[in-house]
């Protein structure tokens, strides 16, 4: 059986908030450690049938990256739902919500440009 791992490398501040985050894979591509703003890994409890996350991101991500990023990360759960269940109705639902957003971080990226 192959086997794969993922490994994240987090240096927090005195306050213990993330200054830096880097991640290795053995599947990576690209060789080496990357370094990264922010990180969302969630994971599925069968016992308690929960979702458990940990979210992370660095002090000195910029506010429209984050959203950026949020709204990716939706459009990858449309994705794997709809892999993962069929459901098409569940994943059109979820890229419309993407849509939305997108539209939203549009106007407010120009504004920014502008200086608003």
């Amino acid at each position: 059986m192959k086997q794969s791992e993922i490994n994240f490398k987090i240096s927090l501040d005195e306050n213990n908030i993330p200054e830096q985050i880097s991640w290795s894979a053995t599947d990576n591509p690209n060789e080496g450690i990357e370094e990264t703003k922010a990180i969302l890994v969630a994971t599925w409890d069968p016992y308690h049938k929960g979702t458990l996350t940990l979210p992370l991101w660095t002090k000195d991500m910029e506010v429209l990256d984050m959203k950026r990023f949020f709204i990716e990360i939706l459009g990858t759960v449309s994705e794997a739902s709809l892999q993962a269940t069929g459901d098409t109705y569940f994943s059109q639902e979820i890229e419309q919500v993407c849509m939305t957003l997108s539209s939203h971080l549009k106007k407010e990226i120009i504004a920014a440009e502008k200086g608003q």
